[in-house]
């Protein structure tokens, strides 16, 4: 799959670009509405070098930050200068292969850390953090985006740290988790929390089923939920020259239920159809239920099996399902619905509702005429029984990034704003800032920001309104 990414990357937007810069005045088609203003961040993998069997997941972090105010719009991207980036800067070259190994020919006083600080990027307490889960956060300056150091919160954290946290839109309360928690390819979990000041309430470690590749997790008002999904990780496997990570379905699927407030020794493990998840859209309660809607693969992309064979590419698309979990304690399975048939990924809500019951939801979506699925290249916009509200597609060939909900005012009506999204524009080969009325995308874009190059698919970003 990885050698497919690779070839197919000059006629794709997966290729890195090869430089650094700033734009401090876009063209701008339509008009941007005057309440945005703030910074629109992203992250993704876009490699200093090219190396070796490299997945594309272990790319060298790029950020870029669009920068809206009073109907103007400005550009910035840089690299994010971790310990690995500099050391290959300084080389000239790659040193490092697939997740943080060192390549053979590596000199030995080269730095250890292989972190890329890749995937996502959250502002919190007062701190801006780029995030990957395989290290500490690493925090950027705003504006410049320099990188300031890894963040532990003055040592009371430890080891790696989800990209994908999770904000308490009440209390501000940043819940995290991390895998590999006891070493690379370990089945233990780290657990924390981090207060709306930056403070950290809570940290520990826990034993999961098996060791994991765990992007994603679940938080609800008072639940935690570790979903175990078989791309497993061996340290076996790697010892021998073997993917780390593979799809091993044999090993099923599990999840850790646990009260937010409670002891990680009390968690529940519920079953059900294997299966994978990256991303999940939201979850919450209903009574003794717990409903999460999530982007559910029947096999794993990107991944072989252990003895490198592929997975099935019919099977290698999500689609939009709702998990159900009893709490009455009168099952351990849960069930797998799906609420539509789409091929999508990236799903959002009005983080406003994060953990709460939520009316809208939208993620990017592909367009079902085009062959195999093709790339993500539209937007589709759900109501909270998963009842499609809006469907947008881009010309055929164009992509489009993460759809990231801004709302209009604080106050504002849940859904009430607008969606950015990145689109790469295949002809032209370069990217625009697409901002659409976040209740009516099938009208397409309101206003476009444009690009004179292009920003690579990447993963992961956020609003930051002006402060």
């Amino acid at each position: 799959m990885l050698d497919q990414v690779t070839s197919n990357a000059a006629r794709t937007n997966l290729a890195p670009i090869p430089f650094e810069a700033d734009a401090p005045f876009l063209k701008i088609t339509g008009e941007l509405p005057r309440e945005l203003n703030g910074t629109l961040y992203r992250n993704g993998p876009n490699p200093q070098f090219d190396a070796p069997g490299a997945h594309w997941f272990v790319g060298d972090g790029m950020l870029h930050a669009f920068h809206l105010e009073n109907g103007r719009a400005s550009y910035r991207n840089r690299w994010v200068r971790t310990p690995k980036w500099q050391a290959e800067h300084d080389a000239g070259r790659a040193l490092f292969g697939g997740f943080g190994r060192k390549l053979p020919d590596t000199p030995a006083d080269i730095t250890a850390d292989g972190c890329v600080a890749n995937t996502n990027i959250i502002f919190h307490g007062g701190r801006l953090l780029a995030l990957v889960e395989s290290h500490l956060p690493t925090e950027i300056e705003p504006g410049t985006l320099n990188r300031l150091g890894y963040c532990d919160y003055k040592g009371a954290i430890s080891g790696p740290f989800t990209a994908h946290p999770k904000i308490d839109p009440v209390t501000g309360e940043l819940v995290f988790f991390g895998y590999n928690a006891a070493g690379p390819l370990t089945p233990a979990l780290s657990y924390g929390a981090i207060d709306a000041s930056g403070v950290v309430t809570r940290f520990e470690r826990f034993e999961a089923p098996y060791a994991s590749m765990v992007h994603d997790f679940i938080v609800t008002a008072n639940h935690v939920l570790f979903p175990i999904l078989p791309i497993t990780g061996s340290m076996q496997r790697a010892m021998r020259g073997q993917a780390p990570y593979a799809w091993e379905p044999e090993k099923g699927a599990y999840i850790g239920v646990m009260k937010r407030n409670g002891a990680s020794k009390d968690i529940v493990w519920f079953r059900a159809e294997t299966c994978y998840v990256f991303h999940v859209m939201n979850a919450w309660e209903e009574g003794n239920r717990i409903m999460a809607d999530v982007m559910q693969f029947e096999e794993a992309p990107l991944f072989n099996h252990p003895d490198g064979s592929p997975t099935d590419p019919r099977k290698n698309r999500a689609r939009y399902c709702r998990w159900t979990f009893d709490l009455s304690g009168n099952t351990d399975r849960f069930t797998q619905t799906y609420l539509d048939d789409l091929t999508g990924e990236f799903p959002r809500v009005d983080d406003r509702r994060a953990g709460l019951s939520s009316n809208h939801g939208w993620y990017a979506c592909a367009n079902p005429d085009l062959p195999m699925f093709g790339a993500l290249s539209g937007i589709v916009h759900v109501d909270g029984k998963g009842k499609r509200l809006g469907h947008y597609l881009l010309p055929a060939g164009d992509t489009i990034s993460e759809p990231i909900f801004v709302e209009r005012a604080r106050d504002a009506a849940e859904g009430d704003g607008w969606l950015l999204a990145v689109v790469w524009r295949a002809r032209e080969n370069r990217s625009d800032l697409a901002i659409f009325n976040a209740t009516d995308v099938e009208a397409g874009p309101i206003a476009l920001v444009h690009l004179g190059h292009r920003v690579p698919d990447g993963f992961h970003g956020n609003w930051v309104g002006a402060r």
